[in-house]
């Protein structure tokens, strides 16, 4: 069974819940305390995934998640008011959510517990309204914004919901605005195209005193105009990375690897065990953590949309894999104190 998608569903891999159950794991290590640093809650056509959907993944995969990032993805804006004011409503309806994990009648855990929403930095200075609303409506959990700039040549690789221009973050106008954020203590989280990571770097480097968290290892692109360039790609993406993590106030997020654009057709066939997922990631995240270190490296779910290539237990499990001869200090960098002490949050929930 398919389950509904949303209208435009192409830029995301359908979610298959019988087929997902064909690959129910044993959770490893149920132990460990993870923070899941990256997910999203949407109530789109056809398509929900809110707190009941969020926790019964957890529930289900037996791993240990103490608490969790929103991240920002056009959910429950306000119907009315200024344009540039109705993304609050967003971290308004997150805030709630938090509460209600919070008041721990659905479980020990502490999802929504910082919350990253949207306020776009082309406004310039008009940008702190923005950001000082988005503070008002969850003083304790709003942590900082993300303005998505993925873009590139070619148009088959871009999402309509969130395509941008090129060459945003050099904008003179866009830097005005994001200079904003480090005045009120909040970070930016970067998602773009493995293509952009320099443009990033420029901006991090232009920025010293403004935390940076790079998504999904940078926007690894494998289909359209980069099919069949693996090597190719491999080699332009590691050597961004190193450039990019010579910049300390940036750290890195270790997953989203299971989207479209990505191009490892986990979706065929069977769903894939967390050895397949592991050993095809190995050179990514082995990558990101030898250049980062694990103190600035955090594990993320990115789900729902990476639900349509695995399960919530077996990405876990892929990334214990990964980390399999990791001492316990680096383990716990990974799966919970980086995330905390970036996003403000308390390390085991």
């Amino acid at each position: 069974m398919i389950a509904p998608q949303p209208s435009g569903a192409s830029n995301y891999l359908p979610v298959r819940p019988d087929w997902l159950a064909r690959g129910v794991e044993q959770a490893l290590r149920p132990d460990l305390p993870i923070i899941d640093a990256h997910h999203h809650l949407w109530d789109r056509p056809n398509w929900r995934y809110l707190f009941d959907e969020y926790n019964a993944d957890i529930a289900a995969s037996g791993h240990n998640i103490t608490a969790s990032v929103f991240m920002q993805c056009q959910a429950m804006y306000r119907s009315d008011g200024p344009a540039e004011m109705r993304v609050v409503g967003e971290t308004e309806f997150v805030n709630g959510v938090a509460a209600m994990s919070a008041s721990g009648n659905y479980g020990p855990r502490r999802l929504c517990a910082g919350i990253i929403g949207h306020a776009d930095p082309r406004l310039g200075d008009g940008v702190a309204p923005v950001l000082e609303a988005h503070l008002a409506a969850a003083p304790n959990r709003f942590r900082g914004i993300r303005h998505i700039t993925v873009w590139d040549a070619d148009r088959s690789l871009m999402n309509p919901l969130s395509a941008g221009p090129p060459g945003v973050l050099s904008d003179e106008t866009f830097r005005k605005g994001f200079a904003r954020l480090a005045p009120l203590g909040l970070l930016f989280d970067a998602w773009l195209f493995h293509p952009q990571i320099p443009e990033l770097t420029e901006l991090a480097r232009a920025f010293p005193q403004t935390t940076i968290v790079l998504d999904h290892l940078g926007g690894i692109v494998r289909i359209g105009a980069y099919k069949d360039r693996r090597d190719e790609i491999f080699a332009g993406w590691s050597r961004s990375i190193r450039e990019l993590a010579t910049c300390g106030n940036v750290c890195v997020k270790l997953g989203g690897l299971g989207m479209r654009i990505n191009g490892f057709g986990f979706e065929k066939d069977a769903p894939p065990s967390s050895e397949v997922l592991a050993e095809t990631w190995r050179p990514y995240i082995e990558t990101c953590i030898e250049a980062f270190g694990p103190q600035r490296c955090m594990f993320e779910s990115n789900f729902p949309v990476d639900k349509g290539s695995y399960s919530y237990g077996t990405i876990w499990n892929a990334f214990k894999r990964l980390t399999r001869n990791a001492g316990d200090s680096d383990l716990t960098s990974l799966f919970s104190a980086t995330a905390a002490r970036v996003y403000g949050l308390a390390p085991h929930g």
